[in-house]
């Protein structure tokens, strides 16, 4: 775990380079061993999982970041499996509403944050608004901002004050209670790919091929360029980037399981004790119910 921990873990942006990850990295890890691995993971996940969603000092908010045929849906899909939905909240952010532009950039992901004792994961997230918006700033030009009228207005200081607004949101997220996780899926460019190929190939996943998906990857630089500014700018000690490599999803699943497992274990989580009076009513309820 900590091998996996310390090669993924972005806690000071400050000389991050993307280039300094592998997409391909597997810790030594072979894929006939992953199904068990993962599932050991999963299972200590599911084994706290209660323990969280009693003792309701947290929330945790999970955030998947990666681009497109990344893997975020397979990877939410099996590490969170078996989780109990009661306490597990999925939020998938697209294009925004006509009534999410009429609010700031952080108010859907705010309101969208999960209460204490639950894990919240946000399929895309506020991250999108220096992400997307930088590729195809014209995007920024239709929120309405004062005095950003056309795409010429767009100056680094605006880029640099939404980083700002953004590690303020998640200081403020943190110092009441909610732990976020940030994953960034990090797959090749050749991966990528060859995922595209195998949803146009296997009729099953034709439903997943989007030629919106195609067009996009003529920007993939541009996009890796946004990536690794908004990770220099934003990662902290308590709000850090977890660079998972991609390119192997079995791998990938691994250490998200891993980055998951880890931070519940280092809440201390426990039971709530009840309070004395409680404790006697409770044995006053179990004598009624023995004799009943």
């Amino acid at each position: 775990m900590k091998d996996i921990l310390n090669a993924i873990t972005v806690k000071k942006g400050k000389g991050f380079s993307l280039k300094d990850y592998d997409a391909g990295y597997s810790a030594g890890f072979e894929k006939e061993d992953a199904d068990e691995v993962l599932k050991s993971l999963v299972d200590e996940i599911i084994e706290l999982q209660p323990k969280f969603y009693a003792d309701r000092r947290y929330a945790l908010m999970i955030l998947f970041q990666a681009m497109d045929a990344g893997g975020k849906d397979s990877a939410i899909a099996h590490t969170l499996s078996g989780l109990n939905p009661q306490g597990c909240e999925v939020h998938s952010f697209k294009q925004p509403s006509a009534e999410e532009l009429s609010h700031d950039f952080l108010w859907r992901h705010h309101k969208a944050a999960p209460p204490f004792g639950v894990i919240g994961v946000h399929n895309r997230s506020h991250y999108e608004n220096v992400l997307i918006t930088k590729v195809h700033p014209e995007l920024l030009v239709k929120e309405r901002l004062p005095k950003l009228n056309k795409v010429s207005d767009i100056t680094s200081k605006v880029w640099d004050k939404r980083y700002s607004d953004i590690c303020a949101f998640e200081n403020y997220m943190n110092d009441n209670g909610t732990v976020i996780i940030k994953f960034f899926l990090h797959v090749s460019k050749e991966e990528q790919a060859k995922r595209f190929l195998d949803r146009i190939n296997d009729p099953t996943k034709n439903w997943k091929f989007s030629s919106s998906d195609v067009d996009e990857r003529q920007y993939f630089d541009d996009y890796m360029k946004a990536y690794e500014q908004a990770i220099q700018k934003t990662a902290t000690k308590e709000a850090p980037w977890y660079v998972i490599p991609a390119d192997k999803k079995w791998f990938a699943r691994i250490a998200i399981s891993t980055v998951i497992l880890h931070t519940l274990k280092s809440l201390n989580l426990k039971f709530p004790v009840l309070a004395p009076d409680e404790r006697a009513k409770m044995e006053e309820a179990k004598n009624w119910l023995a004799k009943s």
